[in-house]
């Protein structure tokens, strides 16, 4: 499977100016896995912008919106 990397890049809200694996999103997800976060396209642009990925911030935002 080839990556979609152009696309992908279209809708990454990621802020962080140096990350080499913007719209790369399965290294992208291994990699905030891995440290048991979650990447910045799952978090609204103002809470992205801090770079809290942590699961607790995202329970925290979406718990009452299902």
């Amino acid at each position: 499977m080839e990556c979609a990397i152009e696309g992908n890049l279209k809708i990454c809200n990621c802020s962080y100016e140096p990350c080499s694996r913007k719209g790369k999103c399965c290294e992208c997800l291994q990699y905030h896995w891995g440290m048991k976060e979650l990447p910045a396209c799952l978090f609204p642009d103002t809470i992205e912008r801090t770079y809290n990925r942590s699961l607790r911030k995202f329970i925290e935002i979406y718990k009452d919106k299902v």
